[in-house]
């Protein structure tokens, strides 16, 4: 049997690959295992710029939080956080504002230890394992309650987890109570996975991740505009990531085979 690394929870099954042990490997880290390499392969064959994807989801994340804090926001929820890699939501909100607040929320216990790990030393940011699906229970959390002041304005990430999360588990209704929760002036920030513009692709893409404890749950355009309901879009809307507010050419790299939305909205 393979000895557990430093970095893994005892709990941890290696033979069992996650989506967030995947997407890390995608980005270039170091907190994955052979089973969760081996999915990352099965996906590169089908979609063979999905590492490009990852950094550009990763990248519409950092344009957002930027944005967010161009607007005054200095307290962050990111529910699926992932596994830290460079540039992390505290990092930038924190560059910009010391007394930023972030607080992460995954289902993975890797990225949950990981994070822990990082901000040992760090008093304004805090990392829980719990599962979108129980917003409640994140909110309650005494960890989220004790460092995020819901009456004032708050920012909610979601990129890369709504697409996890199928409407059994009703990521809708999850949603509600977290806008609900939300002072008015705070954003909702969404990235998503959609089928739309390679449809078969994708099946081939949901038989592989069918294995991991998070299936695919694609949505269209219009499904995923849904979750901003309450919500002010911000300019340019719900577009394709790289296309929302792009900083530099490296932001839209040509060829690219257009997989995730994203959108800013704000409660009025």
């Amino acid at each position: 049997m393979t000895d557990q690394p430093d970095w893994a929870p005892a709990e941890v099954d290696q033979n069992t690959a996650t989506v967030a042990r995947a997407y890390d490997y995608l980005l270039g880290g170091s907190h994955n295992f052979a089973a969760d390499r081996a999915l990352a392969r099965q996906l590169i064959s089908v979609f063979p710029d999905v590492k490009v994807q990852a950094r550009i989801n990763r990248a519409f994340l950092h344009r957002a939080t930027r944005y967010v804090l161009d607007q005054g926001i200095r307290q962050f929820l990111d529910i699926g956080s992932g596994i830290p890699t460079v540039g992390n939501v505290h990092e930038i909100a924190q560059k910009v504002d010391s007394e930023a607040r972030v607080a992460y929320v995954d289902i993975d216990p890797i990225a949950v230890a990981h994070s822990r790990q990082i901000l040992a030393d760090n008093p304004r940011a805090t990392a829980i394992r719990e599962d979108l699906s129980q917003p409640r229970a994140i909110l309650d959390d005494p960890s989220v309650a004790k460092l995020l002041d819901f009456d004032e304005p708050v920012a909610l990430l979601l990129v890369a987890v709504l697409h996890a999360v199928r409407d059994d588990r009703d990521p809708y209704g999850a949603l509600e109570v977290l806008k609900e929760r939300l002072a008015p002036g705070s954003y909702l920030v969404i990235g998503h996975g959609t089928h739309e513009s390679h449809p078969d692709e994708y099946r081939e893409a949901a038989k592989a991740i069918e294995r991991t404890p998070t299936p695919l749950a694609m949505r269209t355009h219009a499904e995923i505009l849904r979750f901003f309901d309450g919500f002010e879009l911000v300019e340019p809307g719900l577009v394709w990531t790289h296309e929302w507010r792009p900083e530099s050419p490296d932001d839209e790299p040509s060829g690219l085979s257009a997989l995730n939305y994203g959108g800013v909205g704000r409660k009025p």
